[in-house]
């Protein structure tokens, strides 16, 4: 099985403005470190190359990444330890602080490529119940062998 994972930030700014620029700016960079990256297998984008016009709440300023990797190890090494750790040591810059959980990790089968509705499915799913196999966070860290297990 393979790892998906849906992140969602509220920009604070218009992503043409002035003060969120820097972030605009490296997301083809950044893009381009996960794609070659360990573990990497896919990642939503439109036609632009990224997903920051994908809408997938009502909110406009919400934007979303999404991502499968081939384990939560491979995930994590991309996020923590690479340039893309920078980024997320200034996401206050950029982004209000969500009061509810702003991402979720779940188990999908390797030839599944998950949707937008599937991912906020999942985030409010993790909302409502917690952690569980069926969708969690890096706290819980379910593994393949548990999402299995929990829907035999």
């Amino acid at each position: 099985m393979h790892l998906a994972q849906l992140n969602i930030a509220k920009a604070k700014y218009s992503l043409e403005s002035p003060e969120i620029k820097e972030f605009v700016d490296n997301l083809e960079p950044v893009n381009n470190l996960a794609e070659s990256s360990d573990g990497f297998v896919w990642r939503l984008q439109d036609e632009s190359g990224d997903a920051t016009n994908i809408t997938a709440f009502s909110d406009p300023d919400i934007i979303v990444n999404m991502s499968v990797w081939d384990s939560i190890e491979a995930l994590k090494n991309f996020m923590f330890r690479t340039h893309h750790r920078d980024f997320l040591r200034r996401k206050k810059e950029w982004f209000h602080n969500i009061p509810d959980d702003s991402y979720v990790l779940w188990w999908v089968p390797k030839d599944h490529v998950p949707t937008v509705e599937e991912a906020v499915e999942k985030l409010e799913f993790l909302r409502n119940n917690g952690d569980t196999p069926y969708a969690f966070t890096f706290k819980s860290n379910f593994s393949a062998q548990e999402f299995v297990a929990s829907n035999a």
